[in-house]
């Protein structure tokens, strides 16, 4: 059953499929909010937002219609629009990527130097996003960790889709900038 079906049948009084939809984006919500906050209890909050950001969505799930866009899209704007006012009633508005962040699986048949070396770069590519402007680090952290199209980021954000990718341009152009020095100084050391 698709996401639209599922809403469908739910607008009809079949309110336990709900269920369905909370299984297949709850890991998912929870990593998205993860990633936009940068508190000390991002666990905790993190959990209580996702339930929130469910419960809205339950609540304002007539008011959905899927030929504006997919499901997973407006609870992603749900999550995004929840964090937002969370982080402005604690007087912090800028959204960061989390250290926590779960990134893929790599293959372990490296040295533990290699090891050392991927994970400091892991660090400086978090504290390059964490720099950008906020627009353009929702905007990278949607379409690089998230996997989503341009068009739901222009949704997301409320943007165009060229305005997105003009986002995601200087974004990726700010972060080679900020890591520039790190590649230069390890071809160097290479070298000698």
């Amino acid at each position: 059953m698709t996401d639209s079906q599922i809403v469908r049948e739910i607008k009809d009084g079949n309110i336990e499929l709900y269920a369905e939809l909370i299984r297949r984006y709850e890991k998912k919500i929870l990593m998205f909010i993860l990633h936009m906050l940068r508190n000390s209890h991002v666990e905790a909050l993190a959990e209580d937002l996702t339930q929130e950001t469910f419960y809205k969505a339950f609540k304002n799930i007539h008011s959905f219609r899927d030929v504006e866009a997919s499901f997973s899209t407006w609870l992603y704007t749900i999550a995004r629009n929840t964090v937002l006012s969370e982080l402005r009633k604690s007087k912090n508005t800028e959204v960061y990527l989390e250290d926590n962040y779960i990134l893929p699986k790599e293959s372990t048949d490296r040295l533990p130097e290699q090891e050392v070396l991927r994970f400091e770069r892991e660090d400086l590519v978090r504290q390059a996003i964490n720099n950008l402007p906020e627009k353009q680090r929702a905007a990278i952290i949607l379409r690089e960790y998230e996997q989503l199209d341009y068009k739901e980021i222009a949704i997301l954000l409320n943007a165009t889709v060229s305005s997105v990718k003009s986002l995601l341009f200087r974004a990726r152009n700010s972060i080679k900038d900020q890591l520039e020095y790190y590649f230069d100084d390890k071809q160097i050391k290479a070298v000698k």
